[in-house]
């Protein structure tokens, strides 16, 4: 397995669970120094119609204190190679869910173009912050 300087990787982090643990494990092991950009609520918002339950203030201090994190940063919008360049990241981890997007094909261009690579990592069978949610609102 490549092992890469600086990867960068992105999410909402809500309700933290096992999914969002083994994803930050596996991008870890692939790179020196993980930058985690963690979606704003007024982001997650606008693409979701809905807020997360957990702030972001919250979430951001949950990410920065596991252990194969390196650094956190907000995430306020949808642009990619903007942090890409400014933490010079030469690999970006992204769920194994985009691979094939017109969206993330595209991506992987862009991000050639200045060094980076992208890593498709595989999502943990039956977890999701959304599973969570329709639990909680279901009293399971």
């Amino acid at each position: 397995m490549k092992k890469y300087k600086i990867g960068y990787t992105t999410g909402v982090y809500d309700m933290f669970h096992i999914g969002h643990l083994n994803i930050l494990k596996r991008a870890k092991e692939q790179c020196d120094f993980l930058v985690v950009g963690v979606t704003t609520d007024e982001l997650c918002f606008s693409r979701k119609q809905k807020y997360p339950i957990i702030n972001e203030k919250d979430r951001m201090a949950i990410v920065e204190a596991i252990r194969y994190v390196d650094k956190v940063v907000p995430q306020t919008d949808m642009e990619k190679i903007r942090p890409v360049k400014e933490f010079g990241a030469d690999v970006v981890f992204v769920g194994s869910d985009w691979k094939g997007t017109d969206a993330w094909n595209q991506y992987e261009k862009d991000f050639a173009s200045v060094g980076c690579t992208v890593v498709y990592l595989d999502h943990t069978d039956g977890i999701s912050s959304t599973i969570l949610r329709e639990k909680i609102e279901n009293n399971e």
